[in-house]
């Protein structure tokens, strides 16, 4: 018997084998995103942000104790801003969880708007403070309040895409996607670091602490607004959506996620904590030490630190060739015993001459480009699919609070009073602790 097909019949399967067929096209073009181009939003939020971080850093140095703690010894006055400076830290995980509320309330778009614009306003806020003299304690109330709104935004700007770069990357190449988003810290701290020299060298000191210091939070904020966009490009799309979406990459109650998944928690935040711990003590803690303790120019003083960011970019890209070859954690912990290695040369090279400094500066950073470039999320993989967006974010924002939230302020105040060799034992504490965290979760692997 012959079938015969109406051509409103076929129009329809036409129709559904169409639907079909661009479904599937759809799903793999989802699919088909390359890790390149992940990897491009991840350079551009982490540069973003750590230019901010590194402008407030370098400030609480240079400016804030003069302007807004004149009343007390530079020394002393340093050591509040450095307390001041650990409050970001403090508020970091609070913003991390009540930004993801307004993700599950709102969404991704809103939380990371919110977010950023938050981070902008509090780091441009900075520029337009009254100083001690002409507000007295309300202006130093006003730059805590603002700090902290710095550390809840840079909290809420978790975007996910580091955890979907990780997971989206080669088998063989995860340690070079891992490096491209660190490479934020030498790139960010070039940029904040040249601005100052630049203002230092050419500015009388009266004109660089009346109007000068607030020029770099003007172009932190217009940075922000740059980088808004970029991300916003990226993370909105149907695209990033479907494979965020696909990973499981959405936030969980944090109650639950500490119940289940605390130990890899904690072993995640401690597991990097050499890298953090050397991160302060070749950046802000020695431009502090030189500021009070040395004849230094600073604005040269700088320099060397660029030179150093620079060296540091370099050890950040060559740590993803070497953990591609000998894995993540290896390296890691090769990188903490070199750390503390290191740690035992402190006082000799910081507290002596000049080239003493400068190879302690140079070497320091180089040191810590290979370590830093594989700091971030070395065990995220040991979260289960559905906690590991909270617990990727969650882990970063306790690495930073222990390893560096407290670090200029510790280095500075034992040192100041005990000497450098306490500085030595601090760095050394964190060496100590990302070793024993890595060799706990090696021996929890090999159980399971």
């Amino acid at each position: 018997m012959t079938t015969i097909i109406s051509s409103s019949e076929k129009q329809s399967n036409f129709t559904i084998d169409s639907s079909t067929k661009n479904t599937r096209n759809t799903k793999a073009d989802h699919g088909s995103i390359a890790p390149g181009e992940i990897a491009i939003g991840v350079v551009i939020g982490r540069a973003s942000e750590y230019f901010d971080f590194f402008v407030y850093a370098i400030a609480s140095v240079l400016v804030f104790p003069e302007v807004f703690f004149p009343f007390e010894q530079r020394l002393e006055g340093t050591l509040y801003a450095f307390v001041i400076f650990s409050f970001a830290f403090l508020a970091r995980p609070f913003g991390t969880v009540a930004f993801m509320e307004i993700q599950r309330r709102l969404g991704r778009e809103a939380k990371l708007t919110i977010a950023l614009f938050l981070l902008g306003i509090s780091t441009a806020g900075i520029a337009f403070l009254p100083t001690f003299s002409h507000l007295g304690v309300t202006s130093i109330v006003l730059l805590s309040a603002l700090r902290i709104g710095q550390g809840l935004a840079l909290g809420g700007s978790w975007d996910g895409l580091p955890s979907l770069l990780a997971l989206n990357a080669p088998q063989n190449k995860r340690g070079w996607y891992a490096m491209l988003g660190q490479l934020g810290a030498p790139v960010g701290f070039m940029i904040a670091a040249g601005l100052f020299a630049y203002l230092l060298a050419n500015l009388s000191a009266v004109d660089f602490l009346d109007w000068g210091w607030r020029y770099p939070f003007y172009v932190a904020f217009a940075i922000n607004v740059v980088a808004l966009f970029a991300r916003l490009r990226l993370v909105s799309t149907n695209e990033y959506t479907h494979l965020l979406d696909e990973k499981e990459l959405e936030p969980t109650n944090i109650v639950e996620m500490a119940g289940s998944q605390g130990r890899n928690l904690l072993i995640g935040a401690l597991a990097a904590l050499a890298s953090y711990a050397l991160f302060h003590l070749v950046t802000v803690f020695p431009l502090s030490w030189i500021t009070l303790y040395s004849q230094r120019d600073l604005s040269h003083f700088l320099i060397i630190q660029m030179i150093g960011a620079a060296l540091m970019a370099g050890g950040v890209i060559v740590s993803g060739l070497i953990a591609d070859r000998i894995g993540r954690r290896k390296l890691l912990g090769s990188l903490a015993l070199m750390i503390a290695v290191l740690s035992g040369f402190v006082p000799t090279l910081l507290g002596g001459s000049e080239l003493g400094q400068n190879i302690f500066i140079l070497l320091g950073f180089s040191v810590l480009g290979l370590s830093y470039g594989q700091a971030a999320g070395a065990v995220t993989a040991n979260f289960l699919p559905k906690y590991r967006y909270t617990g990727a974010a969650l882990t970063s924002d306790i690495s930073w609070l222990v390893g560096a939230g407290f670090a200029p302020l510790v280095a500075l105040g034992l040192s100041s009073h005990f000497g450098l060799e306490y500085v030595s034992l601090y760095l050394l504490s964190g060496a100590a602790c990302s070793m024993a965290a890595l060799s706990l979760n090696r021996a929890l692997e090999i159980k399971n």
